[in-house]
């Protein structure tokens, strides 16, 4: 994966398609981006994309392989991988549905009953790590007539798998080969892989040593194309760093909480704790196609200040309504806030700026998803007509209204900051300093490599920002 500034994005949310996206990214962003991690573009039944019913074939509105490998030839593409469930209307579960025991697919899904041949018990039960407020299983009526639980942990339309049954184990070989084929696709991040790990009396949740085991497995079916692995873990920043010790890339999804309560509350101890010992294999993100997270950060930040966070969130975010992040807005995850960066930080322009300066100093390789690239507001008009919390970080913007956003000069500062981390120098080695001045609110990232050096100045409680560049020729500020 390219050091580089990297765009997360719909295949219809800049344009309508990926020639439109393709096209109005080569014309404007040539410089500020390298790579793009391209949300899922497969046929899918729900959540966006993310309940596949295949992925062998692109989605017809989106466009084709040959569009996909040709938005590869000019931008890394990483593409999504759920490890952890299938479409309920894909070939593989209809086929096991009408056949049974019969069908080439059997042992890929998860009856209840397999798992808990007498039932579940209550103290299993309680232990099982979930999102939603219900049983993590589902009735499935098959072809003769009989009914049986099935294990689904998201939503009906998301079958759970079994990528550790020798039927799995077949699946996800033909599955990850068959994507890795494509050209252009550098890195599959594989969502929801914590589910994976289903092991009664445990919390159905990265359980070891299954998940290495998953791991090892994914890697050696992908290492031969030359393609990475991301695994996609929100939980306790616990977790990223297990995952960074394996070797792996991580999400580094404590940032973003952090850098609110920093901008919030004008002290920056906890954010300058967190970069100085966080996994230096990591990609950072401020804004994702899900909420801001919540739980990544517990232990970084005490629960007085995490209450002291997320209340100033919704009253900075504009238009914000705790309801948006509710159950009655259709939110999947009781531990995500429902909000755009940008209006998280009080739609402030400086203030956005140099948060987005912070992620692009901090250890790892940014993203920035396509909302934050054009500095959007909350879509409170979509939340009501979809009912769809999450939604309000979703606009879709036409080709013509994302060329009216870059004429703003919000827009026009943060492409030039990301041509900076492309082009600087500095940001070639991982020779990272943090430190705090005498007054806590005041933040200093340094970034050396070799002769070149830049360093990030952000102080919270004035919100201001200073960046300044030593070269073997002098010292200069840059003004963005």
């Amino acid at each position: 994966m390219k050091n580089g500034v990297h765009l997360i994005t719909y295949a219809d949310s800049l344009g309508g398609n990926i020639r439109e996206l393709h096209a109005l990214l080569k014309n404007n962003f040539s410089n500020a981006l390298v790579g793009i991690h391209l949300l899922p573009f497969y046929p899918s039944s729900a959540d966006r994309g993310f309940a596949p019913i295949t992925y062998r074939e692109v989605d017809e509105r989106f466009g084709s392989w040959e569009d996909v490998e040709y938005l590869g030839a000019d931008f890394d593409l990483t593409v999504d991988f759920m490890v952890n469930h299938v479409s309920s209307r894909s070939s593989w579960f209809l086929d096991w549905k009408e056949k049974g025991p019969e069908s080439e697919w059997d042992g890929l899904f998860i009856p209840v009953d397999r798992l808990y041949p007498d039932g579940i018990p209550e103290e299993d039960l309680k232990k099982i790590y979930t999102r939603k407020p219900r049983d993590p299983w589902i009735p499935i009526t098959s072809a003769d007539g009989s009914t049986r639980y099935i294990w689904c942990t998201f939503s009906e339309e998301q079958i759970d798998i079994d990528v550790f049954s020798e039927t799995g184990c077949r699946w996800l070989k033909e599955e990850l080969s068959a994507l890795c084929s494509h050209q252009g696709i550098k890195m599959i991040r594989l969502d929801a892989v914590g589910y994976a790990t289903k092991k009664p009396g445990t919390r159905f949740f990265f359980e070891e040593p299954e998940i290495v085991e998953l791991f090892d497995r994914c890697k050696a079916i992908t290492s031969p194309f030359g393609v990475e692995l991301l695994p996609e873990v929100h939980e306790h920043h616990s977790y990223q760093e297990r995952l960074a010790g394996w070797g792996l890339p991580v999400y580094d999804f404590a940032l973003p909480m952090l850098i609110l309560y920093a901008f919030y509350s004008g002290e920056a101890s906890p954010l300058a704790g967190w970069l100085k010992r966080c996994p230096r294999n990591c990609i950072t993100t401020l804004d994702t196609h899900d909420g801001i997270g919540v739980v990544d950060v517990a232990g970084l930040l005490s629960q007085d200040q995490i209450d002291f966070t997320v209340n100033a969130l919704y009253e900075k975010g504009s238009n914000m309504n705790r309801r948006y992040s509710s159950e009655d807005y259709g939110n999947l995850d009781l531990y995500q806030i429902n909000c755009t960066y940008y209006s998280a930080l009080g739609e402030d322009d400086n203030d956005y700026l140099a948060a987005r300066a912070i992620q692009f100093f901090a250890p790892g390789i940014p993203q920035v998803y396509y909302v934050g690239l054009l500095a959007g507001a909350n879509d409170i008009k979509l939340v009501e007509e979809s009912r769809q919390g999450r939604n309000i970080n979703r606009h879709s913007y036409s080709v013509e209204e994302a060329e009216e956003e870059l004429e703003r000069p919000v827009v026009k500062r943060l492409l030039e900051l990301m041509k900076f981390r492309n082009s600087e120098p500095a940001f070639g080695g991982n020779d990272i300093k943090v430190t705090l001045e005498t007054e806590v609110g005041v933040l200093i990232i340094q970034r050396k490599n070799g002769e070149s050096e830049a360093a990030l100045k952000v102080d919270f409680k004035h919100h201001t920002m200073q960046i300044d560049i030593s070269t073997p020729d002098g010292q200069s500020s840059v003004v963005i």
